[in-house]
């Protein structure tokens, strides 16, 4: 019901706002302000999409979580779109995430909101002790450095030349 009545909404507001502000400063400096608000967005988001991925490669290789570096880029992401679609109210809207202070602050109202369940499968796992325990639907395993197969030794030929093909000849 809330992405309905957002889609429904959302370009109304459009609407309204470049009637508005198209009736104060024209046509074509209305379309100047939108296709500017395009770049310079596209700009920002590809310049802050790069320090979250760097935010987001440092929290992993410290082995530290990543949620909220992951959530920031999720936020560039939506303001970059934001931005790429014409109109005022989504322009706000996708300049305000693309300020840190709004991400954090939005990110802290999310964090209120959602409540994280983990589930350890690997307690419960009987093939965690041993491994090499038969489980139904596979042959048996002899043990790790057992390799089962069959091979022969292949001679090279005694007058092979290794000679080029004419094709690389120049």
């Amino acid at each position: 019901m809330w992405l309905l009545l957002a889609f429904l909404t959302v370009p109304l507001i459009e609407i309204a706002l470049f009637i508005q502000v198209g009736g104060w400063i024209g046509l074509w400096l209305t379309l100047a302000i939108v296709v500017l608000t395009a770049v310079i967005g596209t700009w920002l988001m590809r310049t802050q999409g790069a320090l979250a991925l760097s935010d987001v490669k440092r929290s992993l290789s410290g082995q530290s979580d990543p949620t909220e570096a992951l959530a920031h880029g999720a936020m560039i992401l939506v303001a970059g779109v934001l931005l790429l679609t014409p109109g005022f109210f989504t322009d706000a809207v996708g300049f305000a995430l693309l300020t840190p202070a709004f991400r954090r602050a939005a990110f802290a109202w999310l964090r209120k909101r959602v409540h994280v369940t983990t589930l350890n499968v690997h307690d419960r796992n009987p093939y965690r002790e041993n491994p090499y325990r038969e489980r139904p639907g596979r042959p048996p395993r002899h043990g790790a450095d057992t390799i089962e197969g069959e091979y022969h030794e292949v001679d090279p030929p005694a007058n092979d030349k290794h000679a080029p093909s004419g094709w690389t000849k120049h």
